[in-house]
């Protein structure tokens, strides 16, 4: 097995380095070598909220709570806002991003992470795709507006036995009223999409570019649960990389590396030197 592996590096790193161009999906599994949750599975959400156990994390991850118990809510995402912002991005995602720099047409990152940390990583606002939103940023929860405003300064306290908020709430910068983090939840029907769709356009275009060159695409840590990023990944045409310890499954002639995101990067890497 060992071997083998060995060979499908050697075959992704091959890839990368004829490339023109790379586009980066990224799910749960790339933050987990930051020493992130990935919340897979009822016992994974559990072990990382404790409090929680019993419940599954579709439901908490809800915005029927913003309503029903404002203070539980805030305490969950407030939680996350702030181990999110204190949560260094691991050693691969500076590779991608060398990687990226040196490809002719460039790269772009298309990931259903909320925590913003390929932009902390150094990627280009303008290079993004977060088809669920950014944790990092608010909108109104009684829809008075259809604004979007970052959530810079907001500090909430969270009691760590119950997560539940004992601080303030923040509030809406027009109405006053709840203000809510810009992700697309679980049963969520008034995410204000408007950033995401303007990141989808200049994805969009990007990707028209790209007619004629050579496209390779890396998915790390994209499963099954939620595939909106292994979807995006397989029809997008060229060279697919899928770096995942479980969900190993790939299409005809895909790379597949069972491995972490940090482990299978590094890999690569290391593969690559000759060339670089």
């Amino acid at each position: 097995m060992l071997r083998e592996i060995d060979e499908r590096v050697s075959r992704a790193a091959a890839a990368i380095a004829a490339a023109d161009a790379l586009v980066i999906g990224a799910g749960a599994g790339m933050g987990v070598d930051s020493g992130l949750p990935d919340f897979r599975g009822d016992q994974g959400f559990w072990t990382a909220y404790p409090p929680f156990r019993g419940r599954k994390f579709a439901e908490i991850s809800n915005p029927v709570w913003f309503s029903r118990d404002p203070a539980q809510a805030w305490g969950f995402f407030g939680h996350r806002l702030r181990l999110y912002r204190g949560t260094i991005p691991h050693a691969g995602f500076e590779l991608l991003r060398r990687w990226g720099e040196r490809a002719p047409a460039g790269s772009f990152v298309f990931t259903s992470n909320v925590d913003g940390h390929f932009q902390k990583a150094g990627f280009a606002e303008e290079h993004v795709v977060e088809c669920h939103g950014s944790i990092h940023f608010l909108q109104c929860c009684r829809g008075c507006t259809t604004d979007i405003w970052p959530a810079d300064g907001i500090e909430i306290l969270v009691d760590e036995t119950t997560i539940r908020a004992v601080s303030p709430l923040p509030k809406c910068v027009h109405c006053e009223g709840l203000a809510r983090p810009n992700i697309l939840m679980f049963g969520d029907h008034r995410w204000l999409s408007d950033r995401t769709e303007r990141q989808q356009r200049r994805y969009a275009t990007w990707l028209r570019g790209l007619r004629g060159k050579r496209l390779t695409v890396i998915e790390l840590g994209a499963g099954l649960a939620v595939p909106t990023v292994r979807f995006e990944c397989e029809q997008l045409g060229g060279t697919l990389i899928r770096v995942n310890p479980r969900d190993t499954q790939v299409p005809d002639e895909a790379v597949s590396l069972p491995l972490g995101a940090l482990d299978a990067l590094q890999r690569i890497d290391a593969a690559l030197q000759p060339t670089q």
